[in-house]
């Protein structure tokens, strides 16, 4: 019996973190733009910084979420403007 509470008594050490690594709370890690917007790991954005704008990627280092410049430039879907109609309208009889 005393063999038994011994081996207990050195076990106990053992599992106890075991069991606090088991319902340790995990931490969502993520990054921040400009207005506080949360945005994923592996999400992209445009940054501007002094100026200069770039395309960085939210990652991880060292246990904390940074942004890694992925390329110079931004990315953009707008399409230049022309001030000029888009149709001909010559042909089009003004009597209609």
């Amino acid at each position: 019996m005393k063999k038994l509470a011994a081996i207990l008594l050195i076990a106990l050490p053992v599992f106890g973190p075991v069991q606090a690594a088991a319902q340790a709370k995990t931490v969502d890690c993520y990054c921040t733009n400009k207005s506080g917007a949360r945005l994923e790991l592996g999400e992209m954005t445009c940054i501007a910084v002094d100026g200069r704008m770039f395309m960085a990627q939210c990652q991880m280092s060292l246990n904390v979420p940074m942004w890694r410049e992925i390329s110079d430039g931004c990315l953009s879907s707008a399409l230049p403007q022309s001030l000029q109609p888009t149709l001909d309208t010559g042909s089009v009889d003004p009597q209609i």
